[in-house]
């Protein structure tokens, strides 16, 4: 008897992570993983909401609130991946100076639009603006991706001039060009994680899943999507 495929989702930052290391594990272990990768808010969403869902893999303060929540099992939490907030330009654009967070500062300001997400970079964003003392200054000409949208694609389409998201988003998007992360005086690291969901009734097959995708083989392929191990 075939088992039923294990049912994850995740934020847009391990989409591409999760979608080459699940066919990877269903190979290995004759298991199927269906992973669904929506916007992080619509994710914590839907797992609170109690949809039967196995695993999620979201950025570790969300897995801190679900767990906080009753909504997934804290000991079963592992950490996938992190990743930094990188800078991308519409693709043969000129390149801004990266080099420190005042040469950021003065490119947001001589940017016509720039973008940010609603996950946990543009949480981010949205402070280091107000710690600038910028963000009334460019309120008019700042754009939020909506949930589950690559700020990449606004980038490339010319909507913004400038844009802010995790790296692993941007990774492999066409039409762009990621200049550089953020300076080490204004980065921010998130650590992603994952946890098995309280609806679930498979903990020994999330587990076994789990084990994979945190070995030690599978760093290069975080690397490649724009992640390194935790």
């Amino acid at each position: 008897m075939v088992s039923l495929p294990i049912a994850g989702i995740c934020s847009m930052a391990t989409r591409s992570l999760l979608a080459e290391l699940a066919p990877a594990y269903e190979q290995r272990s004759l298991q199927a993983v269906t992973v669904t990768s929506v916007g992080g808010i619509e994710a914590l969403r839907r797992v609170q909401s109690g949809e039967p869902f196995d695993f999620v893999a979201l950025a570790f303060d969300a897995i801190g609130r679900l767990a906080s929540e009753g909504h997934v099992d804290p000991g079963s939490r592992v950490d996938l991946a992190r990743s930094g907030v990188a800078v991308a330009v519409k693709e043969g654009a000129p390149h801004p100076d990266l080099a420190t967070g005042e040469a950021v500062r003065q490119a947001v300001l001589a940017a016509r639009k720039v973008g940010y997400s609603t996950g946990p970079s543009g949480v981010h964003l949205v402070r280091l603006f107000e710690r600038w003392g910028i963000a009334e200054t460019i309120a008019a000409r700042i754009v939020q991706a909506p949930p589950g949208v690559p700020v990449g694609t606004l980038v490339a389409s010319g909507e913004v001039e400038l844009g802010f998201q995790q790296l692993s988003e941007l990774v492999g998007l066409p039409g762009i060009d990621i200049v550089g992360p953020l300076p080490s005086d204004v980065q921010v690291v998130t650590v992603f994680s994952a946890a098995r969901c309280n609806v679930s009734t498979r903990p020994d097959d999330v587990k076994a899943l789990f084990a994979f995708l945190t070995r030690s083989e599978a760093d290069e392929a975080k690397r490649r999507h724009g992640l390194e191990p935790p």
